[in-house]
């Protein structure tokens, strides 16, 4: 990898609770690449959203970055002030959130809401940021005349398209793409995933993109990292990881999506993810994991390199 975009080294943050401390991002070391597509993926509650808001330091009460390192073209984000992180977020990382209902502001235009946006970060005049807003949304297929409408005016796909040329608008280096899909139908999402792709390589952004849906992100990502229990457990290209996984949950989820060609039915992991209250010891997937040995059950495995840019936590990985 050249000089990585974003590089996060050690990383945890934790939930604090009258219990004490839950951690739901623990030790986690990643990079992206300028211009790459890094998928996230994971079971809900595995820490993929709290990584993201972490990244742009936007995570609510009662979570705190307890450790680690976040630099982003070379800047180290966790020593900003509140007007560097101001210029930092929206120009230089920008987000797509889950649900476009809930990010969008319900009783403002969304053409008004892209407007704000343009003058507060770029300081530029209302009737030229109206003009820059109306090709935001012709670029994510939008017409123009749906400046004016509201978010309960468009349906749901519309929506998330707004919400993607919101995130555009500053011509970031970085979007994070947090669940960008979801409640979408299979026809629109992949409408949705195949423009992001388009945008992307004619704009030239980086893409973390977030989501359980890990069959869906191999077929958008260069790379893919995927998360257990607030732990990264398997990195490496996107080709190689869809060819021969390493880690058994990275083979369980691949396993739990139906095939195109009907070679095999879905099979579910058995069993749930841990309490991050009370994780489990050595391996945190060893309770769910048909091929646990005892050192899995007593000894942490590390996220050690195999061979081409892939990298696993797992004691039988080799």
């Amino acid at each position: 990898m050249s000089d990585p975009l974003l590089s996060i080294r050690d990383l945890c943050v934790d939930y604090i609770t009258d219990q004490g401390p839950v951690r739901a991002v623990d030790r986690v070391t990643l990079d992206v690449a300028p211009g790459e597509i890094l998928g996230v993926a994971g079971e809900s509650g595995c820490g993929k959203s709290t990584l993201a808001q972490a990244l742009l330091r936007i995570l609510p009460p009662p979570a705190v970055i307890s450790r680690g390192e976040i630099r982003f073209e070379g800047c180290d984000v966790l020593r900003l002030g509140e007007e560097e992180l101001r210029t930092l977020r929206w120009r230089r990382i920008s987000m797509v959130f889950q649900s476009a209902m809930d990010a969008l502001n319900p009783v403002i235009p969304v053409g008004e809401q892209i407007v704000d946006t343009l003058v507060a970060h770029d300081a530029m005049d209302t009737r030229a940021a109206r003009r820059r807003a109306a090709e935001l949304l012709d670029m994510v297929g939008i017409p123009a005349d749906r400046l004016d409408s509201y978010a309960h005016q468009l349906s749901g796909g519309m929506r998330q398209r707004t919400g993607i040329a919101l995130a555009l608008a500053l011509k970031p280096s970085l979007v994070i793409l947090d669940e960008p899909t979801t409640a979408l139908d299979v026809i629109v999402e992949r409408d949705i995933l195949d423009q992001i792709r388009q945008l992307q390589r004619e704009l030239g952004f980086a893409v973390l993109f977030i989501t359980h849906d890990l069959a869906r992100m191999l077929q958008v990502s260069d790379r893919v990292a995927v998360f257990y229990a607030a732990r990264l457990v398997e990195m490496g290209p996107a080709d190689e990881i869809r060819r021969a996984p390493k880690h058994p949950y990275t083979q369980g989820l691949l396993r739990a999506f139906p095939s195109l060609h009907g070679e095999s039915s879905p099979q579910s992991i058995p069993g749930s993810p841990p309490s991050l209250e009370s994780p489990p010891s050595g391996c945190r997937f060893h309770p769910r994991c048909d091929r646990a040995v005892p050192q899995c059950r007593e000894e942490e495995p590390a996220l050690l390199p195999l061979a081409s840019g892939h990298s696993a936590a797992c004691h039988l990985a080799e």
